[in-house]
């Protein structure tokens, strides 16, 4: 499957994932699915559920103190 993922600040990737989960897409743009938060139409999905759209958004978490 075809994925557009675009990093909230950042690039935006194409990749070709065979049956992803949305933390697949996470990791094929180097990031742990526990450091981030992956939008689709700005709602965030669950990692586990498969990809069922052609662009999702990868907004990374961030940590502080």
């Amino acid at each position: 499957m075809h994925v557009t993922v675009e990093v909230a600040g950042g690039d935006t990737h194409e990749v070709d994932l065979e049956e992803p989960t949305y933390a697949d897409c996470a990791k094929a743009v180097g990031y742990s699915p526990h450091e981030v938060s992956v939008l689709v139409d700005g709602r965030p999905v669950p990692e586990d559920q498969p990809v069922e759209t052609d662009r999702v958004t990868v907004l990374r978490m961030v940590r502080g103190g």
